[in-house]
């Protein structure tokens, strides 16, 4: 059995709005109870529309921020402010602009040797053959070493941000958004090497996206998300052939299908997302759902089940 790289436990994270001197502000709940695990080796995808908190858990998963509630662990250390020093080096993020995320004053070759200099690992022959190793790994070649981030394509600049999140060794990568910014034809190669890289190297994935076409090439497990709250989570396979919350199956049936002769019915939500300032009692996502009841307004639901938890009082059969 794999061991488990990243595992958290009601993990949330609140956020202070407005106020003032005489007025006191508001508070978001940008991410709430938040229970998940990656294995090494395995991928877990984050799904859900703009604003649902998946930036949010990643920013807590990086340690970039740290939760309001729960309880977050990187290889069994409990991550706290205190131990951020020591882990961060075993969670590393690629970022969906891969030329936003590039100092486009440096070379490719001082790029990927900085966090090697920052941490202090290693001489400058070390460091050179660490550098040279992760370029070939990324399919770069030793002449790109010497050039600026702007001579680069775009899949070849998501390359380079692959093989920077790569020279510290992670045990987990946190991937948000790496080939929506890419050309259609390109995605597929940075997929490819993305799996290619998690087999040979044992990585732990935590994948956040809004396509699904490509979650389903590369994930193992699905958790989908509405409002900073997981509505449903379970193996891929199974998520996307029952989707038992009404939001999931909305989401499924606007996925476009390559088959020209296939006739997916398309689920069409009614209504605005609510604001994170005034989520509704209940259900969240009761506003928009056509299976609503009276007790879908009154009572949140529990995410509930074994290896597919959903959490819908009236959840799809099949």
């Amino acid at each position: 059995m794999s061991a488990v790289v990243v595992e958290a436990r009601g993990l949330g994270r609140d956020y202070r709005v407005g106020g003032g001197l005489l007025r006191e502000g508001r508070v978001v709940h940008a991410l709430a109870e938040a229970s998940f695990s990656v294995e090494a080796g395995r991928t877990l995808a984050v799904v859900g529309e703009s604003g649902c908190g998946k930036s949010t858990l990643a920013r807590l998963v990086t340690m970039i921020e740290e939760p309001t509630s729960g309880r977050l662990e990187i290889d069994g250390i409990e991550a706290r402010p205190q131990s951020w020093a020591k882990l961060r080096s075993r969670v590393q993020i690629v970022f969906q602009d891969p030329y936003g995320s590039l100092n486009p004053r440096q070379r490719v070759g001082a790029i990927l040797a900085e966090p090697l200099v920052v941490n202090r690992r290693g001489g400058a022959g070390e460091r050179a053959a660490r550098v040279a190793a992760l370029m070939d790994l990324v399919g770069l070649r030793p002449e790109h070493r010497e050039r600026y981030p702007h001579m680069f394509s775009g899949g070849q600049r998501q390359r380079i941000a692959i093989a920077r999140a790569l020279v510290l060794e992670p045990r987990l990568l946190v991937l948000d958004e790496p080939v929506s910014a890419l050309d259609v034809s390109i995605r597929s190669q940075i997929l490819n090497l993305l799996i290619e890289l998690q087999e040979r190297l044992g990585l732990a994935y935590l994948f956040i996206s809004h396509d699904l076409s490509v979650v389903r090439h590369v994930a193992d497990a699905v958790m989908v998300m509405y409002l900073g709250r997981t509505v449903e989570a379970g193996p891929k396979e199974e998520l996307f052939r029952r989707p038992r919350h009404p939001y999931s199956k909305a989401l499924l049936s606007a996925t476009p299908v390559a088959d020209p002769r296939a006739r997916p019915e398309r689920i069409r939500l009614e209504g605005e997302l609510p604001s994170p300032l005034a989520v509704p009692p209940g259900c969240p996502f009761a506003p928009r759902c056509w299976k609503v009841r009276a007790v879908c307004r009154e009572v949140r639901p529990a995410l509930e089940g074994d290896a597919h938890r959903v959490a819908c009082h009236f959840p799809e059969e099949g």
